[in-house]
């Protein structure tokens, strides 16, 4: 400890996710030593952001309003809901530029081991939204763990009686993937998905 508020700027980096104490004592000396402006910067972007990023009301992705920018675009297809565990998701999915329609962040998924229930996610806003709008397909693209497997079911189940067509996204082998190196569930996956040519 070099002194009182240099440990505690250094406590404060370590809540970056892979951020340890070696990293974070590195990235506190390195913007004391050399980048004080941007460190400046990066301290009023911060506070900025935790002040003024807000949860969508429709969505619950991140905006700088009350509706996200995503919800608000009226080039997007409202008949196509893709529901996701996290912001995160929204952003992957949106990268690919292959995806037009609506979202739903979910929040993260049911997890009983942590204590995640139905009831800590959004999932009862999710059926009243599907219950209330003409949705002709529900995306699930909750992740392909056991957790995310189980909420994809969960969410099935709940809303089943309100969506003309529910689909989970496909799984299986990897682009440049060698069939040798995958383990027996991804290649099982890969063989009950597979697409017709």
């Amino acid at each position: 400890m070099l002194t009182a508020k240099f440990d505690a700027l250094v406590q404060q980096l370590r809540i970056l996710p892979g951020v340890g104490q070696k990293s974070a004592q590195r990235m506190a000396l390195h913007l004391l030593s050399k980048k004080r402006p941007q460190g400046m910067a990066l301290a009023a972007a911060l506070d900025e952001a935790m002040r003024g990023i807000v949860e969508c009301q429709r969505c619950h992705s991140f905006s700088d309003e009350a509706v996200c920018p995503l919800c608000q675009d009226p080039r997007r297809d409202d008949s196509v809901l893709c529901v996701v565990e996290t912001a995160a998701d929204v952003m992957a999915i949106e990268q690919t530029a292959g995806y037009q329609g609506r979202y739903f962040v979910l929040g993260g998924h049911l997890s009983p081991i942590d204590g995640i229930s139905a009831d800590d996610l959004h999932i009862e806003q999710l059926v009243r939204r599907v219950q209330q709008e003409p949705i002709a397909e529900l995306i699930l693209a909750t992740g392909t763990t056991v957790e995310g497997q189980t909420t994809a079911h969960f969410i099935s189940e709940a809303v089943s009686r309100h969506v003309q067509k529910i689909s989970r996204l496909a799984q299986g082998v990897p682009m440049g993937g060698e069939l040798e190196y995958l383990d027996s569930m991804t290649l099982g996956q890969a063989l009950q998905n597979r697409a017709f040519l």
